[in-house]
């Protein structure tokens, strides 16, 4: 399997201005994962609970259309942590939420957080789990800030599938995406879901969309 590069390489892949990384992000959106905004609204918007964990946040841009669609449905407020190891992606992110008192930002690495145990009631992961290097450590690191019966929601990019063409061009995506230092790999479907047993959680719901993997997991409430 071909894999991409260290943390420190993919942060730097990440050096661009933060509205040329939101427009190359909408077109590997589009083409690579064969999905939508408005399908990955509709997915990790419900999964906020009232101390809530986004991990890799980037520049902030979808967790803002998240919860901008969750005023509009009217539903709780929530205190959002956002993390990212990218600095260039956290000063987007923090600009883009220094007004915001709901939402924090600050620079952290998935698989070592600087959170106490039994934390957060929610996290999300969008666009990002096939991004990191050490996706093992950071599951089990986000389960153990996870709050007992707390949920994990995250979509995985997986190798490309379906109508020739569309595969042929999420591929070439894929390979651009490695060499540049933002993508460290794609997975298969039962690979990734047995990263997420392996870590401790129970799978709570899962389908896929287009070339990605959308799991809803839930870390036990009796400790395993």
């Amino acid at each position: 399997m071909t894999t991409g590069k260290t943390r420190d390489e993919i942060a730097e892949a990440y050096s661009s201005e933060p509205w040329w990384y939101d427009i190359r992000g909408f077109f590997i959106l589009t083409f690579a994962y064969n999905s939508t905004i408005g399908t990955q609204m509709r997915f990790f918007g419900p999964n906020f609970g009232p101390d809530h964990l986004e991990v890799a946040c980037g520049t902030g841009t979808l967790l803002e259309m998240i919860l901008n669609w969750r005023r509009r449905r009217k539903l709780p407020k929530v205190n959002v942590v956002g993390i990212d190891y990218a600095p260039s992606m956290l000063a987007g992110a923090k600009k883009r939420f220094a007004k915001d008192p709901q939402v924090k930002v600050q620079h952290a690495d998935a698989a070592d957080l600087p959170f106490p145990d039994n934390h957060f009631d929610t996290a999300n992961i969008a666009n990002s789990i096939h991004c990191f290097p050490t996706v093992d450590g950071a599951l089990r690191d986000i389960r153990r800030v996870l709050k007992p019966g707390g949920t994990l929601a995250a979509n995985v990019l997986l190798y490309p599938s379906g109508f020739a063409p569309l595969r042929w061009a999420a591929q070439k995506i894929n390979d651009w995406g490695i060499k540049k230092g933002i993508l460290y790999s794609p997975f298969r479907e039962e690979d990734i879901r047995r990263k997420m047993l392996d870590a401790g959680y129970e799978i709570a719901s899962e389908f896929k969309s287009g070339n990605t993997w959308n799991v809803i997991a839930r870390k036990p409430l009796i400790a395993q």
